[in-house]
């Protein structure tokens, strides 16, 4: 028996007279093994961390630097949030699993508050550096992650550090 990952589809092979039950243990494991080395990689604090400085470097000419990112599970509302005190950033678990270009606008909208703690023009004129910042914003709010109006954006920052 072998299984093999092309792109999204597992590709499985199991003899002939394998019965079903067989079979689908099988994949089960395999599958077992996939989510968990994906939910691993995605969840990398150090390489999330490594992604913030580089976008950093491109968008703020390196001038805002966290002291830490890293992924957390008890944002159930939030995408993210940013200490501005601490230099420190979480992104819900949730945004892992995301397409990195969402996920780079979470860090960005972040690391803008490094600068501008609260949601002011200034605020969004960084934030709108990164090209994808609208479509990223339209992306959260269809999985209903990112405040819709001022007032919840209010919410959330009398809420933050």
């Amino acid at each position: 028996m072998s299984a093999r990952l092309s792109g999204d589809r597992l590709d499985v092979r199991v003899p002939f007279d394998l019965p079903e039950p067989d079979i689908q243990r099988f994949v089960d494991r395999v599958l077992g093994r996939l989510v968990r080395a994906r939910r691993a990689a995605a969840l990398d604090d150090r390489a999330l961390h490594r992604r913030a400085l580089a976008l950093s470097r491109r968008y703020f000419d390196g001038r805002l630097l966290p002291r830490a990112v890293r992924y957390v599970a008890n944002q159930q509302r939030r995408f993210g949030s940013c200490s501005p005190r601490t230099g420190e950033i979480r992104l819900s678990h949730r945004v892992a699993g995301m397409p990195a270009w969402v996920r780079d606008y979470v860090l960005i909208h972040e690391l803008a508050h490094l600068a501008q703690p609260n949601h002011s023009p200034a605020f969004w004129r960084l934030v709108g550096r990164y090209p994808l910042a609208e479509r990223a914003r339209g992306y959260l709010m269809g999985a209903g992650l990112e405040p819709a109006s001022p007032a919840e954006m209010a919410d959330d920052l009398a809420s933050s550090d």
